[in-house]
Parts: structure tokens; C-alpha cells; sequence
């Protein structure tokens, strides 16, 4: 499991704000640099309270992503059937699973959702995050966030008129020494952005009885139950009654009124599938996973006295190893999950989890057989076959490096901006003095971390080296003319 920072994705969100923000409509107006300052700052006002309205790009980054094999499994294995139902299974919709420990989920264009650690390890179901995880693909289906963003720049039009017009009303008041007529200034002035906000709120509830209606249908297709959502739904409506400052980010984000929960509640209960339960082995990998991020990202201590000794089922036994290594070291981690192996061969996830833990700890050699034993266990998981690439590589001498290569080249298939797996590939075609594919590899792990001088000097040096027109001379072309947008 690694805990990393938003790559492209958050720059992607980044450029997409930016290119939204209605000023750039309006720079032909001649405003003074007063109303321009007061404008732009009512613009990120918005859009940080509204397009990851739980989580700005800039915190998203400073948190980082959870990048686990078994979980992104879990949660892909919720949500493609949601998909398929919603119909956005071309869309290639990527999930992404946020280090914060709040409960939250929430889209923010067509491609990518974003779901909180915090959100799966709260939920007590699988159905319950899988209800989250509708509602939301509801928002994407009904294309909510581009209609949101165009709403909201026709508000916010107005409310930059209206502060024009108060403006004006506060300088003619002053001027003229006319009291009234800068009390109605000052009133229109302050009062736009509520109007703003009003108007902005109001539309957003549509949007959320929306996905909520989606969301149900989405969940009969698929046979599953939307009691799991209306428990979540429930559970957050309750805890915001009495406060308008409620910490939990899915309040502030999700409007709940009362009205909207027993219309879903009614609905619900009409279902065929409303008592229908989970599986047990669903169950069983919903509370692994849960078990695995808490022993990651909580004092082992913590850990043991939630999993005492005397509790004896797998996820407790799963989440102890954790702890153990993370207090005590691989020695004594050995044996635990020696035995969780002898009993399940078969789950990819411990032999990962063995060599992992086995490569942290300077054992890059012992670590190869059980990272390849995952690999053959679940062979389409890109994340373990870069760490297994990474064992391969710490070893001396290039009895790996045709097997690094190959790896890599699977694994790049599906992590396309992994920097980490373009530097591992770049080193091994090194020691097979294929110099100019370590230029292309080296100069794509520049691109991806951002450095793109570096990475347009090492593309350069590339090209010289290989055919005009192979498929890895037109890799380098394409990154020696990336020209950035503004």
C-alpha cells in the first residue's frame, strides 16, 4: 500500500477551474482593480465551496492518494456494475481513494471520482459506500458539474452587475452627500452574493434529488438494495440537525434536508431488492480492506487494542500483522503472515503484502518470490507489478533486467504517469546499453513529475538516436512540442 501525491489528475482539476472562471468572459469590461480583486475572490470562493466542495485541489495534494492493490480492487469491483447500469462504461471512469479519514465521495468532471479512506472505513456495509458510490455516478451520468459551473457563471454575472450597480449607488451617495441613496448601495452591494448563494444552493438541491432518483435506478438494475445509501443519508441528516457548522465535509457538500430523506425512503422501501443483503464474501473483503487502511494509517497501539489478541477472525489477524511490522519490525511480522498464508495461498494480497513489507525492510532479494507468486495470483494488478519491478531492480548484476522490462512494460500499460516505473525501465535499458529508450524512459518520468525542460532535453537527445517515425521516436517528438496551456 503507498500513500502518494495527485499527480496529473490534480493538475488536470487545476486547469479545469481555471478555465471556468467567468472573468476571463467578462476581460473586456473595464473595471477597476477594486472590483476585479472583489470578483476573483467571490470566484475561488466558489469554486473551493463548490467544485470539491469537500476538498480543494491544493489540500487534495497535500493529502495525497491511498494507491493499494486489494482496495482499488474492492472499489472498482463496487463500482463497475453501477457503471454499466449508468451507462458510462466507455467513460473509463477512474477511482480515486483520498488519504483523509472523513466521510466523503464526490465528483468533480465525467472521468474521475474521488471516495475518502475515511468513507470505506466507516461504512459497516458494502452496500452502503456502493450506495454513495451510485449517487454520485448519478451526478456524472446527468452531466450535474458542467451544468453546476454554467449556472454558476450566470449567477455570478449578475452578482458582479449588481455590485457595479452598488458601487456606483455607495459613490454617488458619498458624492452627493445623499445618505439614502448609499444605504441602498450598501444593501445592494452586500446583499448579491447571498442572492448568489441562494441561487447556487437552490439549484444544487435539484441536482442532489437527482442523483438520488439516478442513483436508486441505478441500484434496481443491478439488483442491490438502497437501503445502504439511505442508512448513509440518515445517519449524516442526523448528525447536522441542530448546527450549521457541522465539521464532516459529506454534510457540507451533500445537502440533506429531511424532505429528501423520506422521499428516498419511500422509494427505497417499494424495492424488490431493499432487504436483500450482502454477500458474505463481499462482506468479508469489505472488512479486510477496512482492517488493512486502519493498521496503515493509525499508531499500532490503536491498532492492537481495536483487534485485541483474543479476537480471532481474519481481518483482525490481517490488521495485527500490520501493526506488528510497523512497531516491531519483519521478524516477528514473519510468522503471522506465514500463517494467514499456510491458510489462504491463494489471496494474493498476503503474498504481496509479505513482499512488501519484505522490500521495506532492505530484503529486496526475499522479496521477489512472493511479489511474483501475487503477480501470478492476480496478474492484471499493475501497482504490485512495479513494486515487484522495484525488488528486481535493487539486485546487483542484470540477471533481472530482461524480467524488469517486461513487468514494466504491463504495468506502464495501465499506470501511464507512474515517474517511479518510467526511472526503473529507464535504468534497466541502461544496463542493457539501450541508451536511447533510457532517454524516452527518463524523459517521460520527467514529464510525468512535471519537469518539463528536463524532460524535453532528454526526449531531444532521444530522437536523435532513434528512427524518424518509429513509435518511440514520435513518443519523444510528442513531449519535445508539448506546449503547456495557459
Amino acid at each position: 500500500m503507498l500513500i502518494g501525491k495527485f499527480e496529473k489528475v490534480i493538475h488536470k482539476m487545476k486547469q479545469s477551474c481555471a478555465t471556468q472562471a467567468p472573468a476571463q468572459k467578462a476581460s473586456s469590461v473595464n473595471f477597476s482593480v477594486q472590483l476585479k480583486t472583489l470578483y476573483l475572490s467571490f470566484i475561488a470562493l466558489f469554486f473551493i465551496t463548490l467544485s470539491s466542495a469537500i476538498l480543494t485541489p491544493n489540500q487534495a495534494e497535500a493529502r495525497g492518494i491511498i494507491r493499494d492493490a486489494e482496495t482499488e480492487n474492492l472499489i472498482r469491483d463496487y463500482g463497475l456494475p453501477i457503471f454499466r447500469a449508468a451507462g458510462l462504461s466507455s467513460q473509463n471512469i477512474s477511482i480515486h481513494i483520498i488519504n483523509d479519514k472523513n466521510f466523503n465521495a464526490f465528483v468533480v468532471d465525467g472521468r474521475n471520482m474521488f471516495i475518502n479512506m475515511g468513507a470505506i472505513m466507516q461504512a459497516q456495509t458494502p452496500n452502503q459506500i456502493i450506495g454513495v458510490m451510485a449517487h454520485e455516478a448519478g451526478h456524472i451520468a446527468g452531466g450535474h458539474l458542467s451544468r453546476l459551473r454554467a449556472h454558476a457563471a450566470k449567477a455570478q454575472t449578475l452578482d458582479l452587475m449588481l455590485k457595479i450597480l452598488g458601487g456606483a449607488l455607495l459613490i454617488a451617495g458619498g458624492a452627493g452627500g445623499n445618505a439614502d441613496l448609499g444605504k441602498v448601495g450598501q444593501g445592494v452591494f452586500t446583499g448579491s452574493s447571498q442572492q448568489t448563494f441562494r441561487s447556487i444552493n437552490q439549484y444544487r438541491q435539484t441536482e442532489e434529488y437527482a442523483a438520488d432518483q439516478a442513483a436508486f435506478t441505478y441500484l434496481t438494475r443491478t439488483k442491490q438494495s438502497a437501503k445502504g445509501m439511505l442508512e448513509t443519508f440518515e445517519y449524516f441528516a442526523s448528525q447536522a440537525i441542530g448546527t450549521l457548522k457541522y465539521s464532516d465535509p459529506y454534510v457540507r457538500s451533500h445537502p440533506l434536508p429531511r424532505q429528501r430523506i423520506n422521499q428516498l425512503r419511500q422509494k427505497a422501501e417499494r424495492s424488490p431488492y431493499f432487504n436483500k443483503k450482502d454477500s458474505p464474501a463481499l462482506v468479508l473483503r469489505h472488512n479486510m480492506v477496512r482492517a488493512k487502511l486502519y493498521a496503515f494509517t493509525t499508531n499500532p497501539t490503536f491498532v492492537f487494542n481495536r483487534y485485541k489478541r483474543n479476537n480471532r477472525s481474519l481481518p483482525a489477524r490481517y490488521a495485527r500483522a500490520i501493526a506488528t511490522f510497523k512497531s516491531r519490525g519483519v521478524k516477528p511480522f514473519l510468522p503471522q503472515i506465514n500463517a494467514l498464508l499456510r491458510e489462504y495461498p491463494n489471496n494474493p494480497y498476503f503474498h504481496e503484502l509479505k513482499g512488501q513489507f519484505l522490500l521495506e525492510s532492505g530484503n529486496a532479494k526475499a522479496a521477489i518470490a512472493p511479489l511474483e507468486k501475487s503477480i501470478s495470483l492476480d496478474p492484471r494488478n499493475a501497482i504490485i507489478r512495479l513494486m515487484l519491478a522495484q525488488a528486481m531492480s535493487q539486485i546487483p548484476g542484470k540477471a533481472y533486467t530482461n524480467k524488469i522490462i517486461t513487468h514494466l512494460k504491463k504495468a506502464l500499460v495501465k499506470e501511464k504517469r507512474s515517474p517511479i516505473g518510467y526511472r526503473l525501465l529507464a535504468s534497466a535499458y541502461a544496463k542493457k546499453n539501450n541508451i536511447a529508450y533510457a532517454e524516452l524512459a527518463s524523459a517521460q518520468a520527467y514529464f510525468f513529475e512535471g519537469k518539463l525542460a528536463l524532460a524535453k532535453n532528454q526526449a531531444n537527445r532521444a530522437k536523435r538516436k532513434l528512427k524518424k517515425g518509429s513509435p518511440q521516436w514520435i513518443q519523444a517528438d510528442d513531449i519535445t512540442s508539448f506546449q503547456p496551456r495557459r
